[in-house]
C-alpha cells in the first residue's frame, strides 16, 4: 500500500517564502543601533517592523527587558526583518 507524498514537491509561486532566506539587511547596524538606542526601537525601524518599534517607543523597550532579548537575539543570527527574512550578514 502506497501512501500519497504529504509534502509538495515544489512551493507555489503565488505564497510568500517563508524559509531561511538571508535578509538584504547586515547584523552590524542592526547590534550597534540595538545597543545604543535599543530603548527607542530604532533596530526594529531598520530592519522594517514600525508597529513593534513603536511599542519599544511607548513602552521604553519594555522597560529593558525587550532590548535585552532583541540584542541576544540579534547576536545568535535569529532575528527576521519585517519579510521573515533572517539578518545573517556582518557586512
Amino acid at each position: 500500500m502506497s501512501y500519497p507524498d504529504p509534502v509538495p514537491q515544489s512551493v507555489p509561486q503565488n505564497q510568500p517564502w517563508t524559509g531561511d532566506e538571508v535578509s538584504p539587511r547586515t547584523l552590524l547596524p542592526a547590534v550597534l543601533l540595538c545597543f545604543f538606542l535599543g530603548t527607542l526601537g530604532i533596530h526594529r525601524f531598520y530592519v522594517g517592523k514600525i508597529g513593534t518599534g513603536v511599542l519599544m517607543i511607548l513602552t521604553l523597550g519594555g522597560l529593558g527587558l525587550w532590548t535585552l532579548i532583541d540584542f541576544v537575539v540579534l547576536l545568535v543570527g535569529s532575528f527576521k526583518d519585517k519579510e521573515g527574512r533572517y539578518l545573517k550578514q556582518w557586512t
